[in-house]
């Protein structure tokens, strides 16, 4: 694998977003407007669009989900950017993370001087079973969709085989959900801004306003045991250890170091960015990590000159719960098999010594799939430069990292940030 380094430095100078849940009366393209007015606005400086060279929509299926393709286009005309080129990029979940590359790409090579990275999905105009079979897409359709695989059924696969090998627990994924919710309640565009014990005390009132037995659960874990509130879907994940179904948009904007003067006196720098391939689920040799995702991570830090242990916050791709905790072992943070004790201790709180998933991550912000990329980089904009209200993460963060997993990690994207004093 050859070392490379970024010859030309690129920076974040704008990260914006739409509000992540279920909106049936907004089309992708209000969300997206919505996602890039908000960018506009995070802009110090401010920015004449027509500045803007390329744009780069991540979008993984408004064909099947909307019924609606070529969209990169359409997005540049609903936010006045025509005539730029507009390209969407698809690698599944990982459509903006990999947009996100290809915009750094385009500023490193010389051929833009600023480039948008947006974000896109509108899932919520399907019923549930229909999102399964839109997602399911992702995976092999050869050879694991016919044999009855969804996305729920691969990633309970990989936490048997996770539990089996390292003893882990449900009970271990579960906090990672209890985690993440209490993130998501402190952020203002999460789709569920509530932790467990919110969500417990709304059941418990909605069922003493119908006249209903009132729960009587005890606690948060009792509640994620009860197999009515908390149905299993595919075991060992439960209805909480899996993302929910949303829209959304994200927007990030990228200048080249040596302008980015002219948006903002505080960028985020891209230091390092690594992307990696890797064969379907079913012909892995081990099923508890991801191998593109370790592969990406390596390419990024190497690019970057940093290690793990140099990363104060970062935002991994959590689609479901076991997916976070083998995220922070592909990423070095924690050794094989010890992901799932640092969430049982409490090292990957916010407040903790190695912060996880401040925005809630997928599982409490939601997953639109194509936004979830980008919508990850906003996240980092914010905690980098202080701007993430309560839920901001105390200290000095100057390294930060994002990873985005496509599919069950057949594409994988990690990037590394840098905040400059």
């Amino acid at each position: 694998m050859t070392n490379r380094k970024i010859g030309r430095g690129v920076a974040m100078v704008g990260a914006g977003m739409s509000r992540f849940g279920s909106f049936p009366d907004l089309d992708t393209r209000d969300l997206f407007v919505d996602a890039f007015q908000d960018m506009r606005q995070s802009v110090d400086k401010g920015l004449d669009p027509k500045d803007i060279d390329i744009l780069y929509i991540g979008n993984y299926s408004s064909d099947l989900f909307e019924g609606q393709g070529h969209t990169a286009p359409l997005m540049a005309d609903w936010v006045g950017l025509t005539p730029i080129p507009a390209t969407r990029i698809e690698d599944a979940c990982a459509s903006s993370g990999v947009a996100l590359r290809q915009g750094i790409i385009a500023i490193a090579s010389g051929m833009a001087d600023v480039v948008l990275v947006g974000g896109i999905e509108k899932m919520s105009n399907l019923p549930t079973e229909e999102v399964t079979d839109t997602l399911a897409t992702a995976g092999d359709v050869l050879y694991e969709i016919p044999a009855g695989f969804t996305f729920p059924g691969f990633y309970a696969a990989m936490a048997t085989a996770y539990m089996h090998r390292y003893g882990a627990t449900p009970e271990s994924l579960m906090q990672v959900g209890l985690k993440n919710h209490d993130n998501g309640a402190l952020n203002p565009k999460a789709q569920f801004g509530m932790r467990i014990a919110d969500i417990m005390a709304k059941k418990k009132a909605r069922a003493q306003q119908k006249g209903r037995a009132i729960p009587a659960w005890s606690d948060e874990m009792d509640f994620l045991h009860d197999d009515r509130a908390n149905l299993v879907i595919a075991w060992p994940l439960r209805l909480f250890d899996c993302s929910p179904i949303s829209d959304g948009a994200a927007a990030v904007l990228l200048a080249a170091d040596d302008i980015a003067h002219r948006y903002t006196d505080h960028p985020i720098h891209i230091i390092g960015a690594g992307q990696a391939s890797d064969v379907a689920l079913h012909d892995r040799p081990d099923p508890t990590t991801i191998g593109s995702a370790r592969r990406a991570g390596r390419m990024a830090y190497d690019m970057a000159g940093v290690t793990p242990s140099d990363i104060k916050v970062a935002e991994v791709h959590d689609c479901f719960t076991i997916a976070e905790i083998i995220a922070t072992e592909d990423m070095g943070f924690f050794e094989p098999g010890r992901g799932y004790v640092a969430v049982e201790e409490g090292l990957t709180r916010r407040d903790g010594p190695r912060p996880i998933n401040t925005s809630g991550g997928l599982k409490s912000k939601g997953h639109p799939v194509g936004a979830s990329g980008a919508g990850q980089a906003v996240e980092i904009w914010h905690q980098m430069r202080g701007e993430a209200g309560s839920r901001q993460v105390a200290g000095d963060i100057d390294i930060a990292l994002t990873h985005n997993v496509g599919g069950t990690g057949q594409t994988a994207v990690v990037h590394v940030y840098e905040r400059r004093n």
